[in-house]
């Protein structure tokens, strides 16, 4: 099982970012993680200096957005969508589309539902519940 440490992750998104301003070809995940973080230009700064922000720590408590989880939130998304996992995510997230009239809104509705699990499995120190996740999903889109 993959399992990259605060370190891998940010150095995957700092690479892929300089990849793509160099002109370089990307591989694989690297494609899809560009197209997140092209939707997400308030992000670019802080991927075009590495040595700045390589070790931030970030203060939700204070206000301060950390790009690097919300573009993993993205990703991880995205890799569920691909693979309709768990199943029906798929198609709850195209409800979500439909309404709002917009991917990009829609995927930040998903993600809030993401972050509840993730927030409760931690919380209770159980596994992650994808029917609750679901049913999140089901009530954001109005089904």
């Amino acid at each position: 099982m993959f399992n990259p440490s605060r370190k891998d992750v940010r150095r995957f998104f700092f690479e892929t970012w300089r990849k793509y301003r160099a002109g370089e070809p990307l591989a694989g995940l690297e494609a899809i993680v560009l197209d997140v973080i092209l939707g997400h230009p308030e992000y670019h700064a802080a991927l075009e200096d590495p040595d700045r922000f390589r070790e931030r720590n970030y203060s939700p408590e204070l206000g301060e957005p950390n790009p690097f989880l919300h573009l993993s939130m993205h990703l991880a998304i995205e890799e569920q969508l691909s693979i309709d996992q768990p199943h029906g995510v798929s198609g709850l997230f195209g409800a979500l589309a439909t309404k709002h009239g917009d991917r990009h809104k829609a995927m930040h509705d998903a993600m809030e539902c993401l972050g509840e699990m993730v927030w409760r499995s931690q919380r209770d120190r159980g596994p992650p519940d994808a029917a609750a996740y679901l049913e999140c999903l089901r009530k954001r889109a109005g089904q």
